[in-house]
């Protein structure tokens, strides 16, 4: 497929193998969560020998950093070292899976409104350290949680765009985590993210929780997202996040029925998996 991506933890090629014939026999490319313990399970040939099954296969995957439990700004010294440890070990992990992209979480949260300065330095030197680790990356896309407001991941990206670093919009983040469906500052986000918007993932809910939906069964208010896309001239690429079948169905039928506004990210129909 190739033109987008749908979420798969890594470690369900072990767990749940068949989950990797059905991205193969469908031709989906995935966007593979590397968390802690696909890391700390499975050895590097291990996961080499995962990553030629993709390569022999011709498709293409890229790389979601494990995020769980860390906080790259984190003013607490003993948490700031696990989180550069772990996503240090992670960068030389994913490499051998040749990712076209890499997704991490930003992860500002309102504790730390009044050491912003703080926070912001120890972030962007956390992420330094983290492409240090392999020096000729590919895009990294750090995507919102539980921001409310953008400016500070505004700050961040302006400070860390240099190194091929980009904002990943997650949408039902932003309605859910972020209060976007009660604030309805899309248009916001969007305008200020603009400059460093080059990613989405894709996935709805009911604006309270993180639920995971398929595309267009929950209150994203999709016509804006599009038409905010579309006033500033932007055609991010973007990963389906469902978290069973049955929604990835739903979203592949939402994007067949809204084509006019997925041909500008790319998408052709013949791109779509039948399922």
């Amino acid at each position: 497929m190739g033109c987008f991506y749908v979420n798969l933890p890594i470690r369900y090629l072990s767990e749940k193998s068949y989950y990797l014939d059905f991205f193969l026999r469908h031709n989906i490319s995935p966007e593979l969560g590397l968390d802690a313990m696909a890391l700390d399970e499975h050895d590097a040939e291990w996961h080499q020998e995962t990553a030629q099954t993709l390569h022999e296969a011709g498709q293409a995957c890229s790389i979601h950093l494990p995020f769980h439990d860390l906080q790259p700004g984190s003013l607490d010294d003993l948490i700031l070292q696990a989180t550069r440890e772990r996503l240090q070990r992670a960068m030389y992990i994913a490499k051998l899976y040749k990712p076209r992209y890499l997704v991490g979480h930003a992860y500002f949260i309102p504790l730390y409104t009044d050491m912003f300065s703080k926070w912001l330095s120890r972030a962007i030197h956390t992420w330094e350290m983290t492409m240090e680790a392999w020096p000729e990356h590919p895009p990294l896309y750090l995507e919102n949680v539980r921001e409310i407001d953008p400016r500070p991941l505004a700050d961040l990206m302006g400070e860390l765009s240099k190194n091929k670093v980009r904002f990943c919009l997650d949408i039902g983040h932003w309605a859910s985590y972020g209060n976007g469906s009660q604030y309805q500052n899309l248009p916001q986000w969007i305008q200020t993210m603009g400059p460093y918007l080059s990613h989405l993932h894709l996935h709805d809910n009911d604006g309270i929780a993180d639920l995971h939906l398929g595309l267009g069964q929950g209150c994203i208010p999709w016509v804006e997202l599009f038409g905010g896309l579309e006033f500033l001239e932007l055609s991010p690429s973007f990963a389906l996040e469902p978290h069973c079948q049955e929604d990835l169905e739903h979203s592949l039928s939402f994007i067949k029925k809204h084509m006019n506004w997925f041909s500008r990210l790319g998408v052709r129909r013949r791109d779509l998996p039948e399922i």
